[in-house]
């Protein structure tokens, strides 16, 4: 299980300004607390959780004070403060709630006088005239509306001049609204405005009715009435502008049924207005004068259909329908909304719409249900399966269960649901299992093909009503079909959750029909024998996706189920072992196994002590021949529902059996697999361990004498140990050198995660510690595996050194070191590719060596006296200034040879591996935080001159047309010629002096020349002198190619870490970067996007 990590609450602290603080002040006593210094307190703390705690201790205080104190001008003057900090926060803050629910336990004396003073406040907030301000105001109003005593006390006292501000602030948005026509961010802004505006209006009128009964209808020329009117003619409006957000308009389709209902007399016939206005036969003869002046425009023509659709839904959402209230006008409204509603389903196709669409569809299912309770005949006539309307309605689930939107699918499935309870209603009393439209529709499902996503979810569905039972009697081998199904990873969710619905439904109709458990093996026949026989021989996908989605549910339902399957399995498992295609009797067994110890349904040491499953068993298992029956029997020892539970001896000896062969597997996924379960094993070890410590420490000398020695928390513990060390020996011993990619890899990920996992943290006791199995020769073993040529082995070894970098260095002598060191400098420069990376990781851990300096750097750099002297600075920021120092020094040299001979540089030193080990030092550092400010600057600053060098050096190679061209590697004459030509075409603009002229490079040039004049064969193979021994070696083209498109590469890596590690400035800004835009931007520029042939040197630099 994965414990979510607490979001901790962020919670804004209120100030007070200079006068509220200085009357607080005046009243507050220092002798006692009263209400004034309590307040004056909490203002003065500035953590928002702290002053939670202080307001909370005002009403105690208050409910302390004597009767007359509603006359104490300290009350009124902290009641005057409190009602300004109420309006001042924001609505998102939870001080405001806690100061709103404080409040409301005021005591009856006081709240008089707290209502003047919080609509004193309320007064001043509607006096706001800024349209960007209206917001606040609004989220204070609703505020109010929501559990507030005195808010709503506040609101009923100002009634008028609320309905004054919630008019004018509707149409004061819509104007704003209008006049930054374009401006997307603003419009986007007020919209939100407009929906809070028309969501207060509508909390007012519904939780403060009683206000608008008392004036409404004695004078429709009263202000109350004029501003009702006014707020139905602007949400009139809203709804029919498609202009603005869809959830406006669905806001103000609910506001206009609200508002009418309310302001509509009779009450009787409403529901026949609300039915002429969605059919459009309204006819202004027949409406009141009000009605035709402020919703005239619903009253003309045709609405659009987003307009039909919301009155559908305010009408839906503000009408009663409970028990058939509105008689059998209702009941008529109820069936035209849902004509309407799917008519229009064939005229509104955009998602948004189809959505909505949907949605209120399911919500005139619910209402449907409800209406039925009334028991209306008619009703039950027009409602019921056999009608037009459900047929209809069928029509759109079948259309409309397998839509593109997830939430359309979702509502049809809902619909399709009530649709069943709405026939049940219409039919109470019958037999529901024999129902003819019940019968109809399992029919009508089953004929259609298993691909047909929507027939799973409504067969469930149907299962509900009729039961698994009935619909196995038409098809019994449906279980099979649906496993067969399952190969589909689209279909298997639903294809499982069908299952799980027949076959929960199947053992409760088992239960109710039989005492006995009889009718366990006819159970098991229907829904167990199906599912193993596929385990054993279904191909990988079916049953992987089986014992993903089908099984762990099977199991929750039936967890005495596995008992059957094991013995069934176990009986044929010697006849079926399986094969490499296909799991076996012995794979089902496994992985039936884990996934019941995985969720809590076996304990493994029950199974064995009692011999139903023997440890041989899991022995072949874990060396099965199919991967995933290996994976599936490691899974049993190491995976488990609780993360505290003990690991056996037994599982420990298992796991050591599984590692002897299955270390180097081809199969990546597998490896990440074996890594993965062995590391959840290591984690239950670690967290048991804790476990055992707390028990070892609080029982009793006599308690543990009593207790046998084996199962000691100590003993338990040694075995612990003796398991880790004996693993981490078997797994260094697979890391001798010769050894396989795959297992190095997995041993190394697996160390890895030891050492992750019994990390030891200050005062804890550690069951086990890496360190402690580390000496000399490991230490040696990692540092080895820099050499693979996989570079994941590389990266592992380093992760895993970097863990124990201490212990790893305290082991290496200074003669070691130095070797080591003088080792990376070597492979630095060596021509085969791959060695440069090795080098670049001996030396990042070699940075991290804190006398590093001292021990092999000395011999080759000087020291800064600044360094020197500071000793704060981190020795891992001064040891990689010195080694890229160093670096930096040898490739300038070596530019400078290249500058006279490339094939000389492509034969002894190819600079592109000293640039590497410069690019990866400065990936291993700190640029948060450094201290060698001016020396780094410096050091950037060269880096980047040796980059423009050096790019300029290979440039001509690179940005030949035919590179391959400059090193003869024919040796006919006519070959040397197409050589010269090439040379003489692309001389111009080369300043090498390689490019002069096609050579085969000696110390003789003249002669060499002389022979590709007189064009005798040439030797294809160029000879370079290296070094003061003039020994001879063989360059080749692609040697010269190689030395020069690397080196483009690493420059670009260079100066792309540059500027993605370093922080850059402009240049007219002041010096405070490393580096500055336009030293990369040049070079970007003008040798890359312009010149260079190399895309990946640009891609890289990019």
């Amino acid at each position: 299980m994965v414990l979510k990590k607490k979001k901790e609450v962020q919670v804004d602290a209120f100030l007070l300004d200079h006068q509220q603080l200085e009357k607080l002040k005046r009243f507050s006593k220092a002798e006692e607390q009263n209400l004034a210094s309590l307040l004056l307190c909490c203002a003065q703390l500035n953590n928002g959780i702290q002053q939670i705690q202080c307001i909370k201790q005002i009403m105690p205080l208050v409910k302390k004070m004597d009767q007359n104190s509603a006359c104490d001008p300290m009350v009124k003057a902290c009641l005057e403060i409190l009602g300004e900090t109420y309006f001042s926060l924001g609505v998102k803050n939870p001080l405001k709630k806690v100061l709103a629910s404080s409040l409301n336990a005021l005591p009856e004396q006081l709240m008089v006088l707290a209502t003047e003073s919080f609509a004193c406040c309320l007064r001043e907030e509607l006096q706001t005239t800024d349209v960007y301000l209206y917001r606040k105001v609004l989220d204070n109003l609703a505020s109010c509306m929501e559990d507030f005593t005195l808010g709503r006390a506040s609101i009923k006292n100002l009634f008028e001049e609320v309905l004054q501000f919630l008019q004018k602030s509707l149409l004061d948005i819509q104007e704003e609204n209008r006049q930054n026509h374009g401006n997307r961010i603003v419009q986007t802004q007020l919209m939100h405005d407009l929906l809070i505006a028309i969501k207060v209006s509508m909390m007012l009128v519904q939780k403060l009715q009683e206000n608008i009964q008392g004036s409404l209808w004695k004078c429709q020329e009263s202000f109350v009435w004029q501003s009702m009117c006014s707020l139905l003619k602007s949400s009139t409006n809203f709804l029919m502008d498609e202009t603005l957000l869809q959830t406006v308009q669905t806001t103000s389709g609910l506001a206009v049924i609200l508002f009418i209902k309310a302001m509509y007399e009779p009450v009787e016939e409403l529901p026949s207005l609300v039915s002429d206005l969605l059919l459009g036969s309204m006819e202004h003869a027949g409406v009141p004068a009000w009605f035709a002046r402020n919703c005239g425009t619903l009253c003309t023509g045709e609405l659009p259909g987003s307009a039909l659709l919301f009155l559908c839904h305010g009408a839906l959402a503000m009408l009663e329908w409970k028990n058939g209230s509105m008689g059998g006008d209702g009941e008529k409204l109820l069936l035209d909304i849902v004509s309407v509603l799917l008519s229009l389903s064939s005229e509104l196709k955009e998602s948004s719409m189809a959505t909505s669409l949907s949605r209120i569809l399911a919500v005139w299912t619910s209402s449907a249900i409800a209406a039925l309770a009334s028991g209306s005949p008619d009703l039950k006539i027009k409602l019921n399966g056999n009608s037009d309307i459900i047929g209809k309605l069928l029509e759109y689930i079948y259309t409309h269960w397998e839509h593109p939107l997830d939430a359309v699918r979702h509502q049809t499935k809902l619909i399709f649901k009530n649709l069943l309870q709405i026939h049940r209603a219409t039919v109470a009393g019958s037999s529901e299992k024999s129902d003819p439209f019940f019968a109809r529709l399992v029919k009508r499902l089953l004929s259609l093909e298993w691909h047909v996503k929507g027939k799973y979810a409504s067969l469930g569905c149907l299962v509900e009503c009729v039961g698994t039972e009935n619909i196995l009697q038409l098809d019994r081998t449906i279980p099979i079909q649906i496993l067969d199904v399952m190969n589909d990873q689209s279909l298997a969710p639903y294809a499982s959750d069908l299952l799980e619905t027949m076959f929960t439904n199947h053992k409760a109709h088992f239960t109710l029909s039989f005492q006995e458990s009889t009718w366990i093996d006819k159970w098991h026949d229907v829904w167990v024998s199906p599912l193993l026989v596929i385990l054993c021989e279904g191909n990988h996908d079916q049953t992987t996706y089986i014992i993903d989605y089908y099984l762990p549910k099977l199991l929750k339902c039936s967890p005495d189920s596995l008992t059957y399957m094991i013995r069934i399995l176990q009986a044929s498992a010697d006849a079926n072992l399986g094969s490499h295609s296909t799991r076996g009797a012995l794979g089902a067994l496994m992985a039936c196994l884990r996934t019941a110890r995985a969720h809590g349904h076996l304990e493994l040491s029950n199974i064995m002590s009692s011999g139903l499953v023997s440890t041989e068993c899991i022995k072949q298992g874990l060396v099965h021949q199919h991967n995933q029956v290996c994976i599936d029997a490691l899974g049993l020892l190491c995976e488990t529902h609780r993360s505290t539970e003990i690991v056996s001896m037994e599982e420990m000896q298992l796991t050591q059996f599984f590692m002897m062969y299955n270390l180097s597997s081809q199969s990546p996924s597998v490896r990440q697999q074996i890594c993965s379960l062995l590391r959840k094993l290591f984690c239950r070890i670690q967290e048991s361990s804790q476990v055992l410590y707390k028990l070892e420490q609080n029982k009793t000398k006599q308690d543990l004498l009593e207790s046998s020695t084996e199962r000691h928390p100590s003993g338990i513990l040694q075995q612990y140990k003796d398991f880790m060390s004996s693993v981490c020996d078997r797994l260094f011993k697979a890391l001798f050198p010769g050894s396989s990619h795959p297992t190095r890899f997995s041993a190394l990920s697996i160390l890895g995660s030891i050492a992750e996992i019994f990390y030891v943290p200050k005062g804890q006791a550690q069951v086990f510690q890496l360190e402690q199995e580390i000496d000399s020769a490991r230490v040696q073993t990692l540092i080895q595996c820099f050499a693979s040529t996989f570079e994941e082995v590389k990266v592992l070894a380093f992760g895993l050194l970097m863990k124990l970098h201490d212990v790893a260095f305290n082991l290496q002598d200074s003669k070691t070191l130095d070797l080591l060191f003088q080792a990376a400098m070597d492979l630095s420069t060596s021509t085969k590719p791959y060695d440069c990376v090795t080098a670049s990781y001996l030396l990042n851990f070699l940075i991290h060596h804190k006398e590093l300096q001292h021990i092999s750097l000395g011999k080759w750099v000087e020291h800064s006296p600044q360094m020197k002297e500071s000793a704060s600075v981190c020795p891992v920021e001064k040891n990689t200034l010195a080694v890229i120092k160093l670096l930096l020094v040898s490739v300038e040299e070596e530019i400078l040879q290249a500058e006279k001979s490339l094939l000389q540089a492509a034969a002894s030193f190819p600079m592109y591996g000293r640039v590497h080990c410069i690019t990866g030092a400065l990936q291993q550092l700190p640029f948060n935080n450094l201290t060698l400010v001016a020396e780094w600057k410096e050091m950037v600053a060269r880096l980047i001159l040796m980059s423009y060098k050096l790019s300029a050096v290979v440039s001509p190679v690179v940005q030949s047309s035919s590179p391959e061209g400059l090193i003869p590697m024919d040796s006919d004459s006519e070959s040397a010629s197409r050589l010269q030509m090439i040379l003489h075409e692309i001389q111009p603009q080369d300043t090498n002096d390689y490019f002069i002229q096609a050579k085969i490079l000696k110390e003789h040039c003249k002669a060499e020349s002389e022979k590709l004049t007189d064009h005798r064969p040439m030797e294809s193979i160029c000879r370079e002198m290296r070094g003061k021994e003039r020994q001879t070696c063989d360059v080749t083209a692609q040697m010269v190619l190689v030395c020069c498109w690397r080196s483009m590469k690493e420059v670009s890596l260079l100066l792309g870490t540059l500027c993605k590690l370093l922080p850059s400035q402009a240049a007219c800004e002041p010096s405070e970067g490393l580096i500055t835009v336009q030293q990369v931007g040049k070079y970007f520029l003008h040798t890359l996007c312009f010149r260079s042939g190399s895309e990946g040197s640009f891609q890289k630099t990019f």
